[in-house]
């Protein structure tokens, strides 16, 4: 208990804010480890990750961290993912496949959803 107590305490205090508490829920997940992701190794994996994304999209305004986003957020789902943003499935097929392409990860991957998605919340 008193460990567990300590770690919430260290969840809260890596909050922007004044006063921060941190929850049962944030204990068992991965919430309590990001915050002790040294700063430079949580820029260094964020940049390897989604820089290439942001490139591309200052470029070709493609939107595709929006869209790694809400592909993330849809469990992977294609239809639920194409409906909220919009999108003929086929051209979240086209954007999804343009992330994979830059960044050499396979999002049909459970290994390469995780990397982004912690990427995107450490972002």
């Amino acid at each position: 208990a008193l460990e567990e107590a300590r770690h919430a305490r260290r969840v809260a205090a890596a909050r922007p804010g004044r006063v921060c508490a941190a929850g049962h829920h944030e204990l068992a997940s991965h919430v309590l480890l990001l915050p002790f992701v040294p700063d430079d190794v949580r820029r260094a994996f964020t940049a390897r990750l989604l820089d290439p994304l942001r490139d591309y999209d200052r470029r070709h305004r493609a939107e595709l961290i929006e869209t790694l986003e809400a592909f993330l957020d849809c469990d992977g789902s294609w239809t639920r993912c194409a409906a909220r943003l919009h999108l003929h499935v086929n051209t979240l097929r086209y954007r999804v496949g343009r992330i994979e392409q830059l960044t050499g990860r396979d999002l049909s991957r459970l290994e390469d959803k995780l990397d982004f998605f912690l990427a995107l919340r450490m972002s």
